[in-house]
């Protein structure tokens, strides 16, 4: 073993990327790899969301048309035939509530519910829910069942 042959252990050096901005003579210095001038080249530079250095945005350029009403209620609907898979299955006896719905997985905890009149129903039910369509309430009362709105 010679002075010449001695280097670090392996792993031992973490050097990631080139030494930039030490002088000259580190052939780095001067500009430090930024090139000459432009934002780019300053510090605290951050470039933002969406920019194209300068030429009209994509989200500018692109016609906006439509409404949005930041008011709308979204309803979760359900067929009366769900409800009667559900009779069926023997998942719901006679009453249905949201806590049933919503432990069964038809309906989110934070859905809104509307019953739609989709299918037969042939059981007779308490049905409670947010919103029911025309032809879905008589349906439920025709069965003999109830219809409750919340």
């Amino acid at each position: 073993m010679n002075l010449n042959s001695l280097k670090p252990a392996e792993g031992a050096i973490h050097r990631e990327g080139k030494v930039v901005g030490r002088g000259q003579g580190s052939g780095k210095g001067g500009t430090a790899t930024r090139g000459h001038k432009g934002a780019k080249s300053r510090s605290g530079y951050s470039k933002k969301v969406g920019f194209e250095g300068g030429q009209m945005p994509l989200q500018r350029r692109v016609p906006k048309f439509g409404f949005k009403n930041i008011n709308r209620k979204e309803y979760a609907g359900i067929n009366l035939d769900k409800l009667q898979l559900l009779v069926d299955n023997g998942v719901i006896k006679d009453t249905v509530s949201l806590e049933v719905l919503i432990t069964n997985r038809v309906v989110g905890k934070n859905d809104l519910v509307k019953i739609l009149g989709g299918g037969e129903l042939k059981a007779k039910l308490s049905v409670t829910a947010h919103k029911f369509t025309a032809t879905a309430k008589a349906a439920i009362e025709a069965a003999g069942g109830e219809a409750i709105s919340l």
